[in-house]
């Protein structure tokens, strides 16, 4: 099979999904020219509120922190991924889905990753998978192209392997690590990604990775000069205040909007003013027995 084999093709594919009509081919286009637009969705309501007005979202396993409260990306498991990767793909009938292979669900074991890869596709009915890693991953991104399944890669500062928040640093500083992530990106590239996320990557680096890799670059804390941008929705809306990473921009306070509407409701729930006469139920009128 070739890299662009539609889902339908796979075989055990049996998601109920509409076709968009859309693949990861969408996100190529010429370099340089109108930047990708991404964010993340974890749930049916937010990929219906993103669809239409971006190009693709990713179902992250960031979801860990964002929703669930943990510390890092690692402790999510594949069942949670398939489950919200279901929710938003079920959601998204316009827009490009990409959903995270999670940690230790395909790093150490080809087979093993190849056999998870197509159950996300197969279960969730996503457009492609993303996985983070390096040139040592590129023998599996290969692999899963043979087979059919669009990947995403994701390069620079790798949050699976960040074992506490507070690791969360930007890479690039050095020249060595300048030549490493470079030589990551080629080698993704070359593997058959269709495109590739610069997480946490200094500036200069990012924009030189982008000039010099074929496929799209997608950053996120990265630089402007990157093919595209994706942010985490709760981030860039005000729904997640943990933490603000320094490359957030926020374009909403949705938290604090929140938490006022919560106060209203309580102030009008203790004071009886709610429910009032339109929100409840008139026991109807018996109707005369017909004669």
């Amino acid at each position: 099979m070739s890299l662009w084999t539609p889902k339908t093709a796979i075989k055990g594919h049996n998601s109920k999904r509409p076709s968009s009509g859309l693949d990861p081919r969408e996100l190529l286009g010429p370099k340089g020219g109108e930047p990708i637009v991404g964010l993340t969705a974890y749930t049916a309501p937010t990929a219906r509120c993103l669809d239409r007005h971006i190009d693709f979202m990713l179902v992250g396993d960031s979801l860990a922190m964002v929703l669930y409260g943990m510390e890092t990306t690692r402790t999510i498991d594949l069942d949670t991924m398939i489950r919200h990767g279901y929710a938003v793909s079920q959601a998204a009938s316009n827009t490009l889905v990409v959903v995270d292979m999670p940690f230790g669900t395909y790093e150490h074991n080809r087979r093993i990753a190849l056999e998870n890869a197509r159950r996300v596709m197969d279960e969730t009915g996503c457009d492609a998978i993303k996985m983070e890693g390096g040139a040592e991953l590129a023998g599996t991104v290969t692999a899963a192209v043979d087979l059919g399944i669009p990947v995403m890669g994701h390069i620079g500062l790798m949050p699976q392997r960040v074992k506490s928040a507070g690791q969360f640093k930007s890479k690039g500083h050095s020249d060595v690590a300048r030549r490493r992530i470079l030589k990551d990106a080629l080698a993704i590239a070359e593997a058959g990604a269709f495109a590739i996320v610069i997480e946490g990557v200094v500036e200069t680096v990012a924009a030189e990775i982008t000039k010099a890799t074929p496929v799209s670059t997608i950053g996120i804390g990265a630089s402007a000069a990157c093919d595209g941008q994706i942010l985490v929705t709760e981030d860039m809306t005000g729904m997640f205040d943990t933490f603000k990473p320094k490359f957030v921009k926020r374009y909403a306070e949705l938290g604090r909007l929140m938490e006022e509407a919560v106060i209203a409701y309580a102030s009008d729930v203790r004071a009886r003013r709610f429910p009032g006469p339109e929100h409840t139920f008139k026991k109807r009128a018996k109707k005369p027995a017909s004669k």
